[in-house]
């Protein structure tokens, strides 16, 4: 069983927006002109036998690049292939707070995803402790990027370092730091070793770009903590795994890698 704990299925304004000029610079991909309908996603799965993913939202300052209620409406056409993953504007606490509750209660969402980089604030900022509070209430994860932001945003308030003090805070609230950590990845994993509910995920990387102490701790004593991301549409599922072999993990270590954990850590069961 494969599970990606961080994809989008994107709107047509999340693939044009210029935030991600940067991005389509690299990868000598123009930017789409119309959009992606959710068969295209699923075929996508299907090719790299990923069973599940997690489908994330995207609010930003000031607009809402993938609304919750589209993430409803693209798992409803694949409600065996897909789950949500929430987002929420923190510059308004107490409709976060609602909207969060509403993800879980009536939409069926798995978790909540808040990126830093967007908001121009570290994640100890007090305007996410409200979420945290929520996510912890309602038992689902607080997900969030960890490292350097691909697009042309400051990469310091991605410090893993951030996510100590929110643990802290937060013991039990489940915290997964998306992308690694990179350049701090070894801080990332001393932080996610450090807290019990904290979890670091590969998204934005294919498994030959994994930074050498992220596989060593995949093999030891890290194999309960590190999840299987892609971000696709930045990277398909196919494309993340085709190195896979690379890692030289045991065969406990790699199901655990590919879903095991994320089938704790968000509490799915799947009736594919």
């Amino acid at each position: 069983m494969i599970i990606d704990a961080w994809a989008q299925h994107p709107t047509l304004r999340h693939l044009q927006d210029p935030i991600f000029d940067s991005l389509r610079r690299w990868t000598k991909t123009p930017a789409p002109s119309s959009e992606l309908p959710v068969s295209a996603t699923v075929a996508m799965m299907d090719a790299a036998q990923v069973d599940l993913s997690l489908i994330s939202a995207w609010e930003a300052p000031g607009k809402t690049m993938i609304s919750n209620d589209e993430v409803a409406q693209f798992v409803h056409q694949a409600p065996n292939r897909l789950l949500g993953i929430g987002s929420v504007d923190i510059s308004r606490p107490m409709a976060a707070v609602r909207e969060i509750r509403r993800c879980v209660n009536e939409l069926g969402f798995k978790g909540v995803r808040v990126l830093p980089w967007l908001w121009g604030v570290p994640p100890t900022d007090r305007r996410f402790y409200p979420v945290y509070t929520a996510c912890a209430e309602m038992g689902v994860p607080f997900c969030t990027q960890i490292g350097h932001t691909g697009p042309l945003m400051p990469s310091e308030v991605g410090r893993p370092i951030y996510l100590d003090q929110v643990a802290l805070d937060f013991p039990e609230l489940k915290i997964v730091g998306g992308h690694i950590g990179y350049p701090w990845t070894e801080e990332a994993i001393a932080i996610a070793t450090k807290h019990e509910n904290v979890f670091i995920d590969t998204s934005a990387y294919t498994a030959n770009r994994y930074p050498s102490a992220l596989v060593e701790f995949m093999r030891g004593h890290g194999r309960s903590k590190v999840l299987f991301g892609t971000n696709y549409p930045m990277i398909p599922a196919e494309k993340a795994l085709e190195d896979l072999d690379q890692l030289a993990l045991d065969d406990e270590s790699l199901a655990l890698f590919l879903a095991g954990n994320a089938q704790r850590v968000f509490e799915l069961t799947w009736n594919g």
